[in-house]
Order: C-alpha cells, then sequence, then structure tokens
C-alpha cells in the first residue's frame, strides 16, 4: 500500500512539473487518470511514469481538451455498449469517427515519441 502511495505521489509531482499550465488545458484529473492506466498497462515502474507522462502531454500538443474527451466519451460508449445497448449512435456520426481517428493518431505520435 505505501509502494502504491509513493508511485502516486510521485506520478502527480512528474505530471506538475513536466506539464506547464499554460502549455497543457486538460484538467489535472484527466491527466493523473491517464497517466495510472497507462502505467498500469506498462507494469507501473518508475519507467513506465516518465513514459505515460510523457504521452498524455503528446497528446495534449496536438488536442484540444474538448476533442479528446469527445474522442474518450465515444470510445467509453462504444466499449460499454452505448446506453441501452444503443452503440450506433456513437459509431456512425462522421464528426465522431474523426474525432477518434484524430485521437487515435495523436496517441500513435505520442507512442512513437514517448516509448521508443
Amino acid at each position: 500500500m505505501q509502494h502504491a502511495r509513493a508511485v502516486a505521489a510521485m506520478m502527480l509531482a512528474v505530471v506538475a512539473a513536466a506539464t506547464p499550465a499554460a502549455a497543457n488545458s486538460y484538467p489535472t484529473a484527466e491527466v493523473a487518470d491517464y497517466v495510472l492506466g497507462c502505467m498500469a498497462a506498462n507494469g507501473n515502474t518508475r519507467e513506465a511514469l516518465l513514459k505515460c507522462s510523457c504521452s498524455i502531454d503528446a497528446i495534449a500538443a496536438q488536442l484540444p481538451f474538448s476533442q479528446y474527451e469527445k474522442a474518450e466519451t465515444a470510445l467509453g460508449l462504444q466499449l460499454g455498449g452505448g446506453v441501452g445497448g444503443r452503440v450506433g449512435l456513437f459509431k456512425d456520426p462522421p464528426e465522431i469517427k474523426r474525432a477518434i481517428e484524430q485521437l487515435r493518431q495523436a496517441q500513435a505520435e505520442a507512442s512513437l515519441q514517448c516509448f521508443r
């Protein structure tokens, strides 16, 4: 438990230091959520912390938060079956497809930049 707290505190410190407020308009909770999920998928190591915080910064440099939020919401609804199983509402509109594609492109570029 102490290790998890130490990793979380370290992650928040790195994110705060590496992400200037003026350059990154993503809410802190969103950044922390992304980094924690990314770290869990990459072994919860210090190296993962650095790469994951780099990754969200690279995504934020490419996409405004409103666009990121739209794509993440649509993806979450698609994966979760949507509202009442009506996932088609979130798959078909071109605007949603475009937002998801832009997020995936930003994630791919962030991976190339941060996970070498």
